[in-house]
């Protein structure tokens, strides 16, 4: 019988340099899409497909991470004598109970690979997410949720994946798998950044993983690989031919928040689905681009 997948990681422990000056004293991960916090979307998501513990790597200055997911008594009790009930769920929501959330430092940033490798004695020995929250995904069912259903089926690894352009392969880790109908493929080989001209396809790895004990196995040899870092997705190749490795083209569509161009996309997506903001932002975004027009 398979394990339930009830333990996430989340790698918080890069500095943000794409996003300075803000991250000088403001952790990326806490930055607000719209209002709420990146990190926040991934606990959401992480909560949707029934993770109950949250483990963290983070590195030094990450404290207001760590105090965002703590009660605010004082807070609380303000809104609740001004009777902003509906504040007060929202602020609710983004409590985390004692024990229910874990922190581990990463001292060195050597790579992704080695940020999940953090966390093997909080794991154990039971499978596990990993979450990037710099990849906000817009889904109906959220990503981790339709990953852990398919799980139920395939057991083993799992990468949640989407096609890209070819010329833009170079900057993801790549399937060697054949795209069919089947939103799941049988993953036969992984490489991590190859030039766009010798990758094995167009399908790209992104930041959702349902992963078995033995990665982290894998991990310990601390092999570096592209760049000089510990690649998770080298660990994971390690087990195509052992537990399997699975990638699932999920439903939804992907943000990538960790560069600028990215996070508008997604500030302006997010700002359209919320219909207290719907009109006004549509209203702003029409005028703009007939100035735009006019002034081409």
């Amino acid at each position: 019988m398979k394990k339930k997948v009830s333990k996430a990681i989340f790698p918080v422990a890069g500095m943000g340099t794409r996003f300075l000056p803000a991250t000088k004293s403001v952790p990326k991960e806490i930055m607000t899409l719209v209002d709420r916090p990146l990190v926040q979307y991934a606990i959401d998501e992480a909560r949707a497909a029934g993770i109950k513990e949250f483990i963290f790597i983070t590195s030094r200055g990450k404290g207001a991470l760590e105090d965002y997911f703590d009660h605010a008594p004082q807070l609380e009790q303000e809104l609740k004598k001004k009777g902003k009930d509906e504040l007060l769920e929202i602020l609710k929501s983004t409590n985390m109970e004692s024990g229910e959330i874990a922190y581990t430092r990463q001292h060195k940033a050597l790579g992704l690979g080695h940020a999940v490798w953090c966390a093997r004695r909080l794991i154990g020995d039971e499978p596990f997410a990993v979450m990037l929250p710099d990849d906000v995904i817009a889904a109906e069912k959220p990503c981790l949720q339709q990953m852990v259903e398919a799980y139920a089926e395939t057991g083993g690894n799992m990468v949640a994946a989407m096609e890209v352009p070819q010329e833009k392969t170079s900057a993801y880790g790549i399937l060697d798998a054949d795209r069919g109908a089947d939103p799941l493929v049988k993953v036969k080989g992984m490489v991590e950044k190859p030039d766009a001209d010798k990758a094995p396809s167009n399908l790209a790895v992104i930041g959702r993983y349902i992963l078995t004990p033995q990665v982290l196995k894998n991990l310990n040899k601390m092999k570096s690989g592209a760049g000089g870092e510990v690649q998770l997705t080298d660990a994971i190749a390690q087990e195509i031919d052992g537990e399997g490795v699975h990638g699932l083209c999920f439903e939804g569509e992907r943000f990538d928040c960790g560069s600028k161009s990215g996070f508008l996309q997604a500030t302006v997506a997010f700002g359209l689905s919320r219909p207290d903001l719907r009109d006004d932002l549509r209203a702003f975004l029409h005028e703009v681009v007939a100035q735009d027009k006019a002034a081409g």
